[in-house]
Parts: C-alpha cells; structure tokens; sequence
C-alpha cells in the first residue's frame, strides 16, 4: 500500500450488507485500519496504515441488500415511460425460460431498460450521456463519499 494516499472498496451488499461489512473490515482490521463497527449511512472514510484513507461503500445504499443494479435503478427517471415497459418485458418472460437468477430481477431491468437507449450502452456510460440522473440522492451521496476519501 506504500505511495498510496487512498484506497476505496467498493462491494455489493446482496442479501446480507452486515456479512458483507463484516467480511470487508475483517480484513482491512487485519491490516491495521480503525475500521468501524457499522457502515455509515453516507459511505464509511476510516484512517487506514501509514495515513492512508480507506473508505466502504456497499451498493447500493451502505443500509440495505443489494447491488449495483439496485443503484443504478434509482438512478432512471421517475418520469421515464419505456422502464415499465422494460419491466413488463422481463415480467412477461416465463420463469421456466428466464436465463438470469430468480434474485436478479432488478438487474433484468436495468438491462433491458439500458437496451432501449438511443445508443444501447453499459451501466458505467450511460449516466455520461444523460440517460441516468446524475444528481439524483443516492447519486449525489456516492459523490460525495468520493469526495471525502480521494479530495484533498
């Protein structure tokens, strides 16, 4: 970790964010951080070995199961006419044909919600091209966790 000021982990929390916390600070104790005993709600920033800040963040909101899909969800417009018809795609598919896990529903939706862009793209570039609101809450507390571990 030498030369390094910060360094982020960023996990999905899925069906169990405290095992995942656990898991996450388990180790990061092991190498001698000062690591918290639950996840901030804004995202964890803790001293790490050699002043290095080390921060958690457990998608999508630090508090609840999840993952990046979940994240990403919140992040499509309200107003947004084509992700119920997104939705009502996936619905529609028998389960018997579904090729993606029973849990991953969310997921399914982004995707296809994804797919119906002008310019079909992955999750990580769609919120450049407008697709996604950047400011939204959930967007804005990320940012902000981003921030505070890798500002000055």
């Amino acid at each position: 970790m030498s030369g390094r000021q910060a360094l982020g982990i960023l996990a999905d929390a899925n069906d169990d964010v405290n095992g995942r916390w656990q898991a996450i600070t388990g180790r990061l104790a092991k190498a001698g951080c000062a690591v918290p005993k639950t996840p901030a709600r804004a995202g964890s920033v803790f001293p790490g070995p050699r002043d290095m800040r080390v921060g958690v963040w457990l998608m999508p909101d630090n508090q609840g199961s999840g993952e990046l899909e979940d994240f990403v969800h919140d992040l499509i417009p309200a107003t947004d006419p084509v992700l119920p018809r997104a939705r009502r795609y996936i619905d529609g598919i028998p389960e018997g044909e579904r090729k993606f896990e029973k849990g991953k529903l969310t997921r399914a939706y982004v995707h296809a919600w994804l797919a119906t862009r002008k310019e079909p793209r992955p999750m990580g570039t769609a919120i450049r091209t407008g697709d996604l609101l950047h400011d939204a809450g959930a967007a804005s507390s990320f940012v902000n966790w981003l921030l505070r571990l890798f500002g000055p």
